[in-house]
Formats: structure tokens, C-alpha cells, sequence
């Protein structure tokens, strides 16, 4: 197509929906995005773009769709800053606007000059107004309200925090904290995985014995209902609610009633479990799955006292059609198998007759899943209470994950709030050179927008709810996400933004009401501007000291460090740094094929890299120079960490304990084992919980992270 002939539509379309039409790639490159790309991408937001007369008619309706309404359907400001909305009226009219605060009181808007004609729009002449909103509107959400003549229209104002900043828990201190993949910390008494009453010991002997302020674990996001079951807590099936696999049955207050016969039968099939787990070395959720949800349906069985029952139907009326649409889905999984898609077509929306007919019909299980994620939920805060009562200013850190998968019970549940036709990925970069296409569906950020950011809302709330802090996973997809038309590979992809001053604002509102801490893992190919941006929302970055280097590849000095950020040596996406330093990691990727270069000129670079770290160590003071041993290095590092002005650090739980072994290789799905390796020792075996809390080399790690010790040589 010649210059002349290009459909500018069609860039304007791009430009209305932030689809990018041109980036620079991870080497500097310029590329311009294919029309077919843009095409595909527009289709997934069902505007149909196929050629340029449909592509001018969809440009039109868009430039339309304002003045077709009264008032936008969310409006999101800065606290101390006035808003602006435009409202729409037939033409020569009055408006007058106004803010119903959500806490009760009306507070008026601005009328302010606008000198936009008037349109004819679908056969009448449309006028626009412009208000400005008053700067001393307090946090919150609140209600629009536009009024002309006899008619009253009203829609959301999001009122968000300027800056975060950190918990007033916290006390303007520095605090650190272990992350651990929660499943991987087994004890004695859980049932193969660990479990919320782990993660409640866990935090006790952390804060008690070690002296932490916080725990950070992985996602735990509701997998699917019954086998087989995804291993990875990063492609969940819904993030609104809870995995019941990290439920504890004995931990249910009506297990202390249960019949002798009931009880004998969970540990008949506790036992069994343990018997059929015997030797071997994997995390296998399937297994202790289908064992436990049968003991929890003996749990459920015995009905719930008085209060108990109240406490029941007041979380199924809090969570409202949510929760009945989550739990109904479960069920329907259980009898028609995995993919809702594949479903017959009178099941495939939860508003359709025949959904309504199979609740009906199903009351009973149904609402077992409905107490599943009530128990879930009890047994969460009992955890986060724990922590807190044994001293910690955060307690427990949730993860959230950047999205589902495509067959999710959330795609089933906001099946218009998905774009349909395109997965989220990453385009191509130095660590996958073919790009990664990751199989999730995005949400739509036009849709979201339409909505309030209503499901946005929910699923910050829900997670919150019981945390004293949240680590956005790729918070990069607040601002931007790379979209892979289905069929494509990530090379054909392209940058979709988001209304990152909306998302980012009503994250840090829900944060600035429950008292918690905000994370963004910012790691990878990032917009500079983004970081800042983040900050100056006081919301904390990511900084992990293998990636801690200059432009010259030289180590950057502890003082330079950010303040707003959680620092680390490592992440749950690196191996241990016990095995990174073996080259662990090296010898795993060649066995997987995953090397571009020989093993010996990546042993070579990775042994150059740590050399790089560990003189500097020596140079500094972190390590003795005549000290070579793996944990002296190990707690070298951690000590560097402190020299941060870091406001948050954080150790791995692996380090504390010496664990060599990857969780996660990224570019594998079952070649590798990811997700399901549980904790070990230095010595490759399992590690119980239970040894956890009397692990020396755990009280050392904690030594330095509280500056209990003195520096090598001092």
C-alpha cells in the first residue's frame, strides 16, 4: 500500500484505543506495528476496522460515543487537585453538576467556559458543558450528578490518594521480611502443600524468633475445583478469591464436633495421603486436593451453630452475585469439564436461563464452594491476625497475579470484560529472543472504564481485605500490556496501554483504607518515566541485586540505591542463591535446551558476573577477602542489602534455610517442575516447617537482616 493509499483511520483508531502502531524493541530498534496487527487488536475490542470504510465508520461512532451520553461513566482524580468533567445535553439547555459524597453531603461543581459548538447528533443538536470539581473533595467513591430541566443522571468520581507512602504501622522505620512460595512450606500436620495454618506459623516464629515485619507469599488465587489442577499460582482461575487447597480441616472450629466415625475417616484419609505421598519429591496438588476437599466435605456436613451460620450467610450476602457466580461455576466445572467454552452454549453466560435453572438444582454443592471460600477466608485473616498479634507492623504480603487463564472462571464470570481474539505476553528481548506469549486473556481497558473499574475494585479489596501489604506482579500491566493476536506469534504483537492514573489511583485508595503497603515488581524492559511515575504515587519498585548493575555492567553501590523499593538478592524467579552461585541454573537450562550459548561460555559469563559481585563485596567490607564459603557469601549479600536506603528488604526463605533448588524455569512448563518443588535444605531433601524454626543458619541470615552482627573484619 503506497502512502497515499494508507487508511489514517485507522491510525486514529490505534491512537483513540492506545494501541501502539510503532515501539523500540530490547536492542533499540525501531519497529512500525502491522495495519493486520492493529486490525486483529481493534477486532478484540469488537471494532470492526477490516478495511478503510468500515474503519472510518467505526472512527466515527467513537467521536460520537461521548455525545451520546450525559455524563462519562467514571471520572478519576488526585486528591488536592480540581477535576474536570463534560457533560452532554440537548442543545440550550441548562446542566447544573454536582458531587454526592459517599459518606453523605452534596458538594456543588464549577460551571466553567467551554466554547465547543454544538453537534447534531442522531437527529438532534447536542451541547457540552464543562464543571470543574472542587479540590477539597475528600478520598473516596462518589457519585456524579448531573441535572437539566427534569432530568437527573448520575455516574461514578474517584476520588485517589496523591501519594501512598508507607503504612503508618510501619512507624517511618525500615522493616524486612521473609517471601516463600506458600505451598512449598510444608509442616508435619498439613496434607502434603502447605497450608494458611503454616503460613500463620510461619509468621509467629518470623516476627518472635527472627524479628521480621512482614511475610510475602505467592498468589493465592482460586485454582481450578478438581484435578487437574495448574501448578502455577501465576495463571489462576479466578484472582477474586481464594484457593481452598491451602485450607486446613482440622483447623475449622466445627471439626472439634465432628463424630468420632467423621474424625477416623479424615485421618483414615490423611494417612492414606501420606502413604501415596511417601518418597516422593514433588508437590502434588492433585493428590492432596481430591484428599482433603473429601475430608472437608465431611466438615461441611455437620452443619454450623447459630452465630457460625449467621457468620455464613452474611459473607454469602457481602460477597453477593459474585460469589454465587463463582460457586456455581466450580460445580458446572465438575460436570462438564475444564474449558467453559466447550460447554453447551445455553451454560456459557452466568445471566442465562439455564444457568439459573442448574443453581437451582444445585443449591447444595453449590453452596459447599461458597463455604469453601468462607473458610478460606476465615482461616486467612486468622493468619494475618496472628502476625499481627505477634508484633509484626505488616503481617502478611499477598501477590497478585497480572492476569487468568483463558478458560477461567473469571472469563466466564465478566466474559465482556475480557477481550476475546488475543492473549497477553512479552515481545522479544534478551531473555527470550522469540518473545513469550502467556496465554491469558486481557481486560479490556475501554470496558473497564465503562464499568467504574468495578472488578478492578473487588479483586484490590478481596485481597487487601486480610493483608498488610500487595506485590503487583508486572505492575508494568497497569500502564501497558503486550497484546498477541490469537494464532500469531509474540512477534506480531503490540503494546496496549491502560488508564494507569485511574488503576494505579484506586490501588493506592484501596491500600490508603486498609492501612497496607503497595509493591510493584517494575523488573525487565520498563519505561524510565514508569518508575518515576510509581514513586511519586509512593508506591515501592523492585530492586534485586543480581540485576543492580550500571550501564558498564559494573556493580551499583548499596547507597544508590531507590528508597521506595523492596530490595533483594533474589526472586521466586531465580534460582536460590545457593544455586546461582553453584551455576545451578546454568546446568539446568543446558540440560533443558534452553542455552543460546555453549555451557562453557555460560558457566564462563554467569562465574564472571558473580566475581564482579563478590570482589565488590570484599571490597566494601561485606565479605572477608579470605572467605569463600557459599553461606559467608550468601549472608554477604544480605548485609549489602542493609546498606540500602532501601524502606523495605526482603530475604528469601530458600536463602535462610540453603536451598539450591529452582521453583520456576521460565520458558518450561512440564519439562521442568515448576511450582511444584517443595522447601529443602542444603542437602536436596525436604524440608519440614518444623525444622524451619530451629535452622541456625536461619538466625544467622535474620542476624544481619536486623544488624545484629558486625561486619566481617570490624
Amino acid at each position: 500500500m503506497s502512502d497515499t493509499d494508507h487508511d489514517r483511520n485507522l491510525d486514529e483508531l490505534a491512537s483513540h484505543f492506545g494501541i501502539a502502531r510503532e515501539f523500540w524493541d530490547w536492542k533499540g530498534r525501531h519497529t512500525v506495528v502491522s495495519d493486520e496487527t492493529v486490525r486483529r487488536v481493534l477486532a478484540a475490542l469488537e471494532v470492526d476496522a477490516s478495511d478503510p470504510q468500515k474503519s472510518a465508520h467505526a472512527l466515527e461512532e467513537q467521536r460520537l460515543k461521548p455525545w451520546r451520553r450525559a455524563l462519562p461513566p467514571c471520572v478519576v482524580t488526585v486528591e488536592g487537585e480540581y477535576g474536570w468533567v463534560s457533560v452532554h445535553v440537548p442543545a440550550g439547555h441548562r446542566a447544573e453538576v454536582s458531587v454526592r459524597l459517599e459518606n453523605g453531603g452534596t458538594v456543588a461543581a464549577e460551571s466553567w467556559v467551554n466554547d465547543t459548538p454544538d453537534r447534531w447528533v442522531d437527529g438532534e443538536w447536542v451541547g457540552e458543558g464543562t464543571f470543574r470539581l472542587p479540590d477539597t473533595l475528600p478520598l473516596g467513591y462518589h457519585r456524579l450528578v448531573l441535572r437539566s430541566d427534569d432530568r437527573e443522571v448520575e455516574s461514578s468520581l474517584i476520588v485517589t490518594p496523591r501519594f501512598l507512602g508507607l503504612p503508618e504501622s510501619m512507624g517511618g522505620r525500615r522493616t524486612w521480611g521473609y517471601a516463600t512460595q506458600l505451598y512449598s512450606v510444608r509442616s508435619d500436620d498439613s496434607w502434603g502443600i502447605g497450608d494458611l495454618t503454616d503460613l500463620a506459623d510461619l509468621a509467629v516464629w518470623s516476627r518472635t524468633q527472627q524479628f521480621a515485619g512482614y511475610v510475602l507469599i505467592n498468589p493465592l488465587h482460586a485454582a481450578q475445583p478438581a484435578a487437574p489442577m495448574e501448578p502455577s499460582p501465576y495463571l489462576p482461575s479466578s484472582r477474586m478469591y481464594v484457593n481452598p487447597m491451602y485450607i486446613r480441616p482440622e483447623a475449622i472450629p466445627e471439626y472439634a464436633g465432628l463424630s468420632e466415625a467423621d474424625r477416623k475417616a479424615i485421618a483414615t484419609l490423611k494417612s492414606d495421603l501420606a502413604d501415596e505421598l511417601s518418597g516422593t519429591l514433588q508437590i502434588r496438588r492433585n493428590e492432596s486436593w481430591l484428599a482433603k476437599r473429601a475430608a472437608l466435605e465431611i466438615v461441611y456436613g455437620a452443619g454450623l451453630r447459630p452465630a457460625r451460620q449467621m457468620a455464613f450467610d452474611d459473607f454469602i450476602r457481602r460477597q453477593g452475585r459474585s460469589l454465587r457466580d463463582f460457586a456455581t461455576w466450580c460445580v458446572l466445572y465438575e460436570e462438564h469439564g475444564s474449558d467453559w467454552r466447550e460447554w453447551p452454549e445455553e451454560l456459557r453466560r452466568p445471566s442465562a436461563p439455564a444457568v439459573a435453572e442448574f443453581h437451582r438444582e444445585n443449591l447444595h454443592r453449590i453452596r459447599f464452594y461458597k463455604w469453601l471460600q468462607w473458610i478460606a477466608d476465615t482461616q486467612l485473616s486468622t493468619a494475618q491476625q496472628a502476625a499481627l498479634d505477634a508484633g509484626m507492623p505488616l503481617g502478611i504480603v499477598s501477590d497478585l497475579a497480572v492476569g487468568v487463564n483463558a478458560a477461567a472462571a473469571d472469563t466466564w464470570m465478566m466474559h465482556d470484560v475480557f477481550a476475546n481474539g488475543v492473549a497477553v505476553g512479552a515481545p522479544p528481548d534478551a531473555f527470550n529472543q522469540i518473545g513469550q506469549d502467556w496465554g491469558q486473556p486481557p481486560w479490556r481497558p475501554d470496558r473497564l472504564a465503562e464499568l467504574a473499574y468495578a472488578p478492578f475494585r473487588a479483586m484490590v479489596n478481596g485481597m487487601l481485605r486480610h493483608s498488610g501489604g500487595l506485590r503487583v506482579d508486572h505492575i508494568i500491566g497497569l500502564f501497558r500490556l503486550w497484546w498477541i493476536p490469537t494464532g500469531h506469534t509474540p512477534v506480531d504483537g503490540t503494546y496496549v496501554r491502560y488508564d494507569h492514573d485511574a488503576l494505579i489511583g484506586i490501588l493506592a485508595l484501596e491500600a490508603k483504607r486498609v492501612g497496607a503497603l503497595v509493591v510493584g515488581e517494575d523488573l525487565g524492559t520498563v519505561e524510565p518515566w514508569v518508575r518515576d511515575y510509581l514513586s511519586s504515587r509512593g508506591l515501592l519498585g523492585t530492586s534485586v541485586m543480581w540485576f543492580e548493575n550500571d550501564d558498564s555492567g559494573h556493580v551499583r553501590p548499596p547507597e544508590t540505591w531507590r528508597e521506595y523499593c523492596l530490595a533483594s538478592v533474589t526472586t521466586h524467579d531465580l534460582p536460590p542463591t545457593a544455586g546461582y552461585l553453584a551455576g545451578d541454573h546454568v546446568r539446568l537450562r543446558d540440560r533443558l535446551g534452553l542455552l543460546t550459548e555453549s555451557l562453557e561460555d555460560e558457566l564462563r559469563f554467569s562465574a564472571d558476573e558473580q566475581q564482579r559481585l563478590i570482589g565488590y563485596l570484599r571490597e566494601r567490607g561485606f565479605l572477608a577477602r579470605d572467605e569463600d564459603d557459599v553461606e559467608q557469601i550468601v549472608l554477604a549479600m544480605h548485609r549489602m542489602l542493609t546498606a540500602t536506603p532501601s524502606k523495605v528488604l526482603n530475604a528469601a526463605l530458600t536463602d535462610a534455610v540453603g536451598d539450591r533448588i529452582t521453583q520456576n524455569q521460565p520458558g518450561t512448563i512440564d519439562e521442568y517442575p515448576n511450582w511444584r518443588v517443595p522447601l529443602s535444605g542444603p542437602d536436596g531433601h525436604p524440608l519440614p516447617l518444623e525444622k524451619v524454626f530451629t535452622s541456625e543458619r536461619a538466625a544467622r541470615l535474620a542476624a544481619v537482616m536486623n544488624g545484629f552482627e558486625n561486619l566481617p573484619g570490624h
